[in-house]
């Protein structure tokens, strides 16, 4: 298989529309409303002839009692835990925030390449700002915007430097559909299959937004 990048950080910074931007198609669901994305959703990408995946998470929320954010946060950690590097978004527009520390807390603990992508830096004044988040403790910076893509060549030079080589995936499998009506247990079922927490399961009707696509051996 690729080597797998996963990109993570608090709600609302811009993860969903960069990893729609890096797999150039709009896979994952973009909103304003915090908590969209959910499961990990999974994309292909390559950069100077290199491929990789690329994995979508939620807004990381430590120690909420919302049930969707608890499950998200879970689904962040199996992320990192699977990756072999990590793209950390923040938002220059906000500033640091305490739930940026959360994550960059996590990720100091993490023996693996990190790479702080600041989003929304698309004028000098914002290119400025950004220093602020050296306070985050995690070295250098990469500024861009997801929207525009200025700035992304630089972070994929250094991020595919650092992902080890792996053997590309079969791309001609069988392709298999679970549909049916809301909480029939199709999350349930698929993750019984993989024998893993791939999707978030609860008793709320519409907990799985998007369609994902999984690999089942």
């Amino acid at each position: 298989m690729s080597a797998i990048v996963a990109i993570v950080g608090r709600p609302n910074v811009g993860k969903s529309t960069f990893f729609n931007r890096l797999i150039q198609r709009r896979e994952a669901i973009v909103d304003a409303t915090s908590g969209v994305t959910r499961d990990r959703h999974y994309g292909k990408s390559d950069w100077n002839g290199r491929e990789f995946s690329l994995i979508d998470t939620g807004g990381y929320v430590l120690g909420s009692d919302d049930i969707f954010e608890r499950e998200i946060d879970k689904q962040v950690k199996l992320a990192i835990e699977e990756a072999d590097a990590i793209i950390f978004m923040v938002d220059v527009e906000t500033g640091v925030t305490g739930m940026d520390e959360d994550v960059s807390k996590l990720l100091r603990r993490v023996n693996k390449p990190v790479f702080l992508a600041i989003n929304k830096v698309d004028n000098a004044k914002r290119a400025a700002d950004a220093v602020e988040f050296y306070a985050l403790g995690l070295g250098e910076y990469y500024t861009l915007s997801s929207i525009n893509g200025s700035g992304t060549g630089d972070l994929l030079d250094d991020l595919i430097a650092k992902l080890p080589e792996k053997e590309k995936d079969e791309s001609d499998l069988p392709r298999f559909a679970v549909v049916g009506r809301p909480n029939a247990g199709k999350s349930s079922f698929i993750n019984a299959l993989l024998g893993k927490e791939r999707y978030i399961v609860t008793d709320i009707a519409g907990t799985t937004r998007d369609s994902m696509d999984t690999k089942y051996n």
